[in-house]
């Protein structure tokens, strides 16, 4: 369709309410929009006295039902008590942070030491009593205390009961609440548990209830988590906590769709996309940050990445390397030859049957790329010394490159032909992928419906296969395991409905589209429009891609078949309401968060819907074309790539 027949659609989005578009914040502006909580110094509770204290967290609701249990907790309480009152301080949280506890692996073995350096007996270690801890969290809970938040993640398999007595103590409705979220949206006992436990420890370290938790609590706590090693280490990235927050625990509206956006690094400014190459000289490192920052407003930021690449390590850091010292752009013919040469290969690292490291200079595919851009660099410094020569002129040389030098006429040709080669051998093989990641798509489709109608322990068929389902101790994420009679490791038939699904719809959206990956997973729901034919009033769908590599939109027909395509996509992803939710995604060429969009490639995560990333793709195609066994001719498993699709279609 052509330009000028574009802006004649009359188009309607699936969507009555269109996406919002450019990138939202990295994660220090976000930061700095949604700043956590400061650590209070003294509050109400913390300055009672100690009767009035005591007697407040001995009654209803922290005392236990049970008189045993409550015996022993009554000496915990107690004995911390004394303990603290020993240490300086005019509140129980300045006694608290006099006492060191939180310097302390383990705290309880300083409260049987008296203040003041040990001596003598008291050096000799002892069992700590098992009542003190119940004693700690009774304190925590009943808000007159309140350790750090980083004191806590450290300790965290101490506090497992904390959002328990949390719930018991200080907001059990919106607590039970959070616990049928889980429940309802399929989060298993322990991932349900841990995100619990991790708002019950910000309750913990700012006071207040669930409601009065700040969206700068959970990104503090997700960066505080994300530096501890051990079992914190193992669930730092975990977002549930906030998607519980988000959904049932009273956030504020304007809080961020996901919590990782607070993870965004943002883009690099050209001075850190040149320091990371480690310039000697300064006066260069200079000239170059200036020249990255005179490019920047008319390129995107992986473009300027690239040229820093170019610029600042395969051009001048090449250059230092070689020539140590050297300090000026008006390069000796020599050294200038040699660096051509070396530019236009590189050296890779194999390791031989025996183990050993082997090292061969191969041809760099791009080693022109590389002479352009330096040819480019060079034009421009003295087209700009015109208009600026006490910035510029000094600079402004003859250039080392030849327009020769960069001449693509015979790389192109032979990149044709290697494409054309790879294309003649992939072409036969798509009809073969189609038709097994097809038959793929509904086997496991059988085998998950099977194995849902079946009780554990129980044998089924499906799918040509008979499995058992599994025996569960404990309670999963909903999914749905099983393993075969005759032997072998357990499979998560979950999972497998689930990357037959998306392998199935990437391969027909490719192979009926021809669009680039990053196209692919750019596609939302707003991409599906209509045109009305003028004579006849026709509704013809159309797909719009969002400009990628270029900076056009385009418009596409869709087809029957990927209209089938499409239609499932769509019916697998809508929610409850019948609405594609949004979802944040990833740009990783700006390296900033998009801002929330009906894509069409996503997937539910517990209690939140996340893209169906790139790699996650790649890694979906790889493992259907290992299950064929098309070998190349080098010997090695066939592997399609991604735009493999799009040479074949104009093949």
């Amino acid at each position: 369709m052509s330009a000028g027949s574009d802006q004649q659609v009359g188009v309607q989005t699936a969507e009555a309410m269109p996406g919002p578009t450019g990138p939202t914040q990295d994660g220090s502006e976000l930061l700095t929009r949604f700043p956590p909580r400061p650590v209070a110094s003294s509050w109400s509770t913390t300055e009672t006295g100690r009767s009035q204290m005591v007697g407040r967290v001995l009654a209803p609701p922290f005392a236990l039902a049970h008189s045993i249990s409550q015996q022993s907790r009554r000496q915990g309480v107690l004995a911390v008590v004394s303990w603290l009152q020993a240490r300086p301080g005019d509140t129980w949280q300045a006694r608290w942070l006099a006492s060191g506890a939180e310097q302390q692996t383990d705290w309880r073995s300083l409260v049987d030491t008296p203040a003041g350096p040990p001596t003598g007996a008291s050096m000799r270690p002892k069992k700590p009593l098992s009542h003190l801890s119940p004693g700690l969290l009774v304190l925590i809970c009943a808000d007159v205390i309140r350790p750090s938040l980083g004191w806590l993640l450290a300790c965290a398999p101490a506090w497992r009961g904390l959002a328990a007595e949390m719930a018991r103590t200080r907001d059990a409705v919106v607590f039970n609440k959070l616990a049928q979220s889980c429940q309802s949206g399929a989060v298993g006992l322990q991932a349900g548990q841990q995100a619990l436990t991790r708002i019950a420890l910000i309750m913990a370290a700012k006071g207040g209830l669930v409601g009065d938790v700040a969206v700068g609590d959970c990104a503090e706590l997700l960066d505080l988590a994300g530096q501890m090693r051990g079992e914190a280490e193992a669930h730092a990235h975990s977002p549930l906590f906030y998607q519980l927050l988000r959904a049932d625990g009273g956030l504020s509206e304007d809080a961020p769709a996901a919590l990782r956006v607070f993870s965004g690094r943002g883009q690099l400014t050209p001075e850190q996309l040149i320091d990371r190459y480690k310039i000697q000289c300064g006066p260069m490192s200079d000239v170059l940050v200036d020249y990255l920052r005179e490019r920047q407003p008319s390129v995107d930021f992986s473009s300027l990445q690239h040229f820093a690449y170019l610029l600042g390590k395969l051009f001048w850091a090449d250059l230092e390397t070689h020539h140590p010292g050297i300090d000026s752009l008006k390069l000796p013919r020599d050294i200038a030859a040699a660096w051509k040469q070396r530019v236009m290969t590189r050296t890779t690292t194999t390791v031989s049957a025996d183990g050993e490291s082997v090292s061969a200079k191969t041809v760099r595919l791009d080693g022109r790329s590389v002479l352009s851009a330096v040819r480019a660099f060079y034009l421009d410094l003295a087209e700009w010394a015109d208009d600026d020569p006490a910035r510029w002129g000094p600079w402004a040389v003859r250039c080392p490159v030849s327009a020769s030098d960069v001449s693509h006429k015979k790389d192109r040709s032979q990149r044709k032909s290697r494409m054309d080669q790879r294309t003649r051998e992939r072409l036969p093989v798509l009809p073969i992928l189609t038709g097994w990641v097809d038959a793929e798509r509904h086997r496991a489709a059988e085998l998950l419906a099977a194995a849902e109608s079946t009780i554990a322990g129980a044998l089924f068929s499906a799918g040509g296969q008979s499995l058992r389902r599994w025996v569960m101790k404990t309670k999963t994420t909903g999914r749905v395991w099983a393993e075969d009679p005759e032997g072998g490791p357990r499979r998560d038939l979950s999972f497998e409905e689930h990357r037959a699904f998306w392998t199935w719809a990437m391969v027909e959206v490719l192979r009926h589209t021809g669009i680039r990956i990053e196209e692919l997973t750019e596609l939302s729901h707003h991409s599906l429009i209509q045109y009305r034919l003028p004579s006849t009033g026709e509704l013809i769908p159309l797909l719009q891609i969002t400009p990628s590599k270029t900076d056009q939109e385009r418009l596409l027909v869709i087809s029957p078949e990927l209209a089938d395509v499409l239609s499932a996509v769509i019916g697998r992803i809508r929610d409850v309401e019948r609405d594609v939710p949004l979802v944040v995604s990833y740009d990783k060429n700006e390296r900033l968060y998009n801002p929330p969009m009906p894509l069409l490639f996503q997937c539910r995560r517990q209690l939140e819907n996340r893209p169906v990333s790139e790699t996650v793709l790649r890694q979906y195609l790889d493992h259907a074309l290992a299950a064929i066994g098309f070998i190349d001719p080098s010997g090695r498993l066939l592997r399609y790539t991604f735009h493999d699709f799009r040479h074949i279609i104009a093949a």
